[in-house]
């Protein structure tokens, strides 16, 4: 079972976003670098917020990322959302891009095992369209 319903894991990419999910549908987490001035940037964007160049790489990084903040859901606002609750949204952060945050989940931790600064590893989750999701378990 998926940690959440299909219905939820659709991804719809944008143009600026295209780069990201092709990379984790290769089992790669990358971000837009500045070529300009090495600032990392998600989500991914045309101009680089420190200093506007337009000019920008697609970088790898390890996967291996910190638990900054969370929060978990207990009321189900989808019917298909009933059995699933409590889930939690994470906002991860990781020490090789850094200003970097991602939101996801961290799908092997119960709501009172997260904790600030938590260490946290890469998961590949499947959705129901095909796309990889980038998830998190415990390091």
């Amino acid at each position: 079972m998926s940690y959440l319903p299909d219905e939820f894991e659709v991804v719809f990419p944008t143009a600026a976003s295209q780069a990201f999910w092709d990379a984790c549908n290769d089992q790669r987490l990358a971000f837009q670098q500045c070529t300009a001035c090495r600032t990392f940037r998600h989500p991914p964007g045309p101009l680089c917020h420190a200093c506007q160049s337009d000019d920008y790489a697609w970088t790898e990084v390890s996967g291996d990322g910190t638990l900054f903040s969370w929060t978990v859901v207990t009321h189900p606002v989808h019917p298909s959302l009933a059995e699933r609750v409590p889930f939690n949204v994470a906002l991860v952060e990781f020490a090789d891009a850094p200003g970097v945050r991602l939101i996801s989940n961290v799908v092997d931790a119960a709501p009172e095992e997260l904790t600030a600064g938590m260490p946290l590893r890469l998961h590949w989750d499947k959705g129901s369209n095909g796309q990889l999701l980038p998830r998190f378990v415990k390091a």
